[in-house]
């Protein structure tokens, strides 16, 4: 271990803020600050477009860059948090997404525009991976609610400033919200990364009551792609990774062909457009869903957990495909969607540091997160397929099917494989100890 790192542990033990929930507070409190990154990118689409008449497969080209390098530089920031400490990660991290957006309210060419969300996606997964595994470390025996709540953090982030976002871009342009927006997270973000600790040595150990299907394995990132599980989850990863992603980018130009957009909705006391209505409560329930399935997962197993989640997912695709143009129904099936596909970045987390342990498991949750990148090469599929067909009926059968299979794997294929490794690492625990 680094000697910069064993400094941090040792002053988790003497530091007001080396309290695990202070901590958890530290790290979703950064991840709200980087979610508009993802989250709020579909708003900008329709203006920049509007402004430089690029194309909206092309515009969407950046989100793909964005998501690809957030998720697939993971593992080598994760590795540098393992050998460093989490700190100078995140604080350079929030830098770069300050200076992503910054870029952005100025970029007048689509080589600009793509250079931005390279520096974007490498800031945000250092932030997002190095968060993630923190609160895995600091929880060791309530994994799934410390990722869930976590991760929430990303996925509601952007909820309350929705709203904010879309009026500053209607009133002040969209490059005066990239500059405004972009700088205040950013330097949020820097400034809360000095307050993140190493937990004590002590956390770090194998909790005694494991979540279901855990084992006390402790396995290397190479070690670990070595096994077929990894590969089992990761697939199912890309699969569920897939359709979430395509509503996150899609959904503002998904409205709009609906011809629900503009609509009023009027729900819970509220009156707003449809997609206004729709992407905020999305972010809610896409937030809340983490720490709700983290739980639960805590409690009845990961795999079953998915199962359920998975398949509430698959549904609500079909059925925002077939009553989606109705605004109402728009509205509280998209939310649907997002509830039964944010608990993904919860669920593998904790299932990877449930089967391969903690001791490396920023970086492996890191190899783990690629898998997003890999969904989100799919994505500028989604328009191509929507312009050659004419609706988003296919793309949206496809983003279902991919679902529903992902949910049978999960009881079928990952379950039993799971439980396998688990035993084998039992029945070696015993002669792996000293005499």
């Amino acid at each position: 271990m680094n000697a910069t790192s064993e400094a941090t542990r040792s002053q988790a033990g003497s530091s007001p803020l080396g309290n695990p929930w202070v901590q958890l507070i530290i790290g979703v409190t950064c991840m709200v600050m980087i979610a508009n990154l993802q989250y709020g990118w579909t708003l900008f689409v329709g203006p920049i477009d509007a402004k430089y008449h690029w194309g909206r497969a092309s515009i969407q080209v950046a989100f793909t860059i964005f998501v690809v390098l957030e998720t697939w530089l993971v593992p080598i920031e994760g590795y540098l948090v393992d050998r460093f400490g989490p700190r100078w990660i995140v604080v350079i991290g929030g830098a770069l997404c300050g200076i992503a957006w910054s870029i952005n309210s100025v970029a007048d060419s689509l080589p600009m525009l793509y250079f931005a969300a390279a520096l974007g996606g490498i800031g945000a997964g250092g932030v997002y991976g190095t968060c993630i595994g923190n609160a895995l470390r600091w929880f060791p025996g309530r994994r799934g609610l410390a990722a869930g709540l976590t991760a929430a953090g990303f996925g509601a982030g952007s909820a309350l400033t929705i709203v904010p976002i879309a009026n500053m871009i209607k009133v002040s342009g969209y490059q005066h919200t990239f500059l405004t927006f972009g700088l205040m997270q950013g330097i949020v973000v820097v400034v809360l990364g000095f307050l993140i600790l190493v937990p004590p040595a002590s956390l770090m150990m194998a909790p005694s009551k494991l979540a279901p299907g855990a084992s006390r394995l402790q396995a290397r990132p190479v070690e670990m792609v070595k096994t077929p599980v990894f590969w089992v989850m990761y697939a199912m990863f890309v699969m569920m990774a897939t359709g979430g992603l395509m509503a996150v980018a899609q959904l503002a130009p998904i409205a709009k062909d609906f011809k629900v957009a503009d609509v009023p909705v009027s729900l819970l006391g509220l009156t707003l457009p449809a997609l206004t209505f729709a992407l905020t409560i999305d972010r809610i329930l896409n937030g809340l869903c983490r720490p709700f399935f983290g739980w639960v997962s805590d409690n009845i197993g990961r795999e079953n957990t998915m199962f359920i989640a998975f398949l509430l997912e698959g549904v609500g695709i079909l059925a925002l495909a077939n009553l989606g143009t109705n605004p109402v129904l728009f509205v509280i099936l998209s939310g649907i969607v997002f509830f039964g596909w944010g608990e993904i970045y919860s669920l593998f987390p904790a299932t990877v540091s449930d089967t391969f342990g903690t001791k490396f498991a920023t970086a492996n949750a890191g190899l783990m997160y690629t898998a997003k990148g890999t969904a989100a090469l799919l994505v500028p599929y989604a328009n191509v397929l929507s312009s050659k067909t004419g609706s988003w009926h296919l793309v949206f059968m496809l983003a279902a099917g991919l679902n529903l299979v992902a949910a049978a794997m999960a009881i079928l294929v990952l379950k039993p494989m799971r439980g396998s490794l688990a035993s084998r690492a039992e029945m070696a625990a015993p002669a792996a100890k000293p005499a």
